[in-house]
């Protein structure tokens, strides 16, 4: 789970710390990446020929948000990542998967503080996967889909559309990292360009193994990832007036799918209850009082449909956010900040029981699966409080809550029905984290 991965950064960077006796350099850094990877879905694609249907190609599409932390030579960060298949057409029917990995990042660089950066490193972490068959043409009336939801399967592992809390399943990679460091014309910020190469692999056998079928292949094979992102060096400081923080959030909105739930009852499935609960990362950098940085966080809903049935309703979303902090005394800052969005709502309807494989490719209709995406906005106040922990004061542990308002543009509706009022609302966020 992230919270359980941000723990064991902050233990690290604690530990690192207090053994330093004199750092001479120190950067924080924020990027986004994308790249590709290999991935032999050897017994999957063995039905599949079974059956005279092209074999699933052996490639997969990953993207994703970065943090990095130097101390001298020694490297502390942490990445969350997708990672998609190509879409294959089986007769009537789309297959793909996808899952997605919180990895803890730990490395050495091999150059001295510079420009460039070359950095050897190993992660740790947990992950999620989803695969479905699922038709290329899925109902987009939300009654006709209740009705009659079979339309084909989907197979989870470690849902994280129930809430990113269900993460787990133990994942690696090994790779290395270059970067390069451009300036920013009348910035003090550096513009980072990466490059990374490795391999990445579930290191247990079996671990994704759904259906009768292993899956581990999906989260693994070697890659190749490119991405750009934010760097302060500590050449470009006389004093620390700068830094990136990363911490986790946990958020509640106060909002409820009531128009959703409605036709829920008509069609004589339970209603979803209580409120969406979030839970997700924020990056955040300040810069003489300018406020920059990237959120993602899933906000979920999950409970009983029938009696052997399950459903969530899950919205994925990721802000750019940009801000003022308007007043710091000793530890403690107040600021605002502004965030455009992009976001998701997908709900899920799904069979408690089905069949292993090859059963269930042959006889696939169990569960259905509806999805919409939008744009957001939110402005919000930032309120936070910073606690040294060591004696050189290398990174302190920041506390903050954060209260506003996110705004889905309108027109968002899933199935027909229009979702506004529940994509919209107030919300709080409490969040802990380390900041260099």
């Amino acid at each position: 789970m992230i919270p359980r991965l941000l723990l064991l950064f902050s233990i690290l960077l604690l530990g690192d710390g207090l053994q330093a006796q004199g750092f001479l350099a120190n950067r924080s850094s924020f990027y986004a990446f994308t790249g590709t990877s290999g991935a032999n879905l050897s017994q999957f694609n063995d039905l599949l020929e079974e059956r005279e249907i092209l074999a699933i190609q052996n490639k997969y599409t990953s993207f994703g948000l970065g943090y990095q932390a130097r101390m001298n030579d020694f490297i502390v960060g942490f990445e969350l990542s997708q990672h998609q298949s190509r879409a294959a057409e089986i007769e009537a029917h789309r297959f793909q998967y996808r899952s997605s990995r919180a990895l803890v990042n730990l490395g050495y660089s091999l150059t001295e503080e510079g420009k460039f950066q070359l950095i050897h490193y190993l992660s740790l972490g947990l992950g999620y996967m989803n695969v479905q068959l699922l038709p290329q043409e899925q109902s987009k009336d939300l009654k006709t889909f209740l009705k009659d939801p079979g339309q084909g399967f989907v197979l989870r592992e470690n849902d994280i559309q129930k809430g990113t809390r269900y993460y787990g399943n133990f994942l690696t990679e090994i790779g290395f990292q270059l970067s390069y460091d451009f300036p920013i014309p009348n910035r003090k910020e550096a513009l980072e360009i990466i490059a990374k190469a490795g391999y990445a692999f579930s290191p247990f056998e079996d671990s994704w193994n759904l259906n009768g079928i292993s899956f581990d292949n999906a989260q693994a094979g070697a890659f190749f990832r490119v991405g750009t992102g934010i760097s302060l060096p500590d050449r470009n400081f006389f004093y620390k007036d700068a830094t990136i923080g990363i911490s986790m959030l946990r958020g509640f909105y106060f909002s409820k799918p009531e128009k959703f739930n409605t036709y829920l009852r008509e069609e004589g499935y339970q209603d979803f209850e209580g409120t969406p609960s979030q839970l997700g990362l924020r990056i955040l950098g300040e810069t003489d009082g300018l406020l920059y940085g990237m959120d993602v966080f899933n906000v979920a809903q999950q409970g009983r449909a029938s009696t052997t049935q399950s459903h969530s309703l899950n919205s994925l979303r990721i802000y750019a956010n940009v801000g003022k902090k308007f007043f710091q005394y000793k530890n403690w800052g107040l600021g605002a900040l502004g965030g455009l969005g992009y976001g998701n709502l997908r709900y899920s309807l799904l069979q408690d029981v089905k069949p292993d494989f090859p059963a269930l490719l042959d006889n696939r209709n169990y569960d259905g699966y509806l999805r919409n995406s939008g744009l957001f906005i939110k402005p919000e106040a930032l309120l936070e409080y910073g606690l040294p922990m060591t004696k050189r004061k290398l990174f302190d542990l920041v506390f903050t809550a954060s209260a506003g308002y996110e705004l889905a543009f309108p027109g968002f509706k899933l199935g027909g029905v229009s979702m506004h009022s529940y994509q919209s609302g107030p919300f709080l966020s409490l969040g802990v984290g380390i900041r260099p």
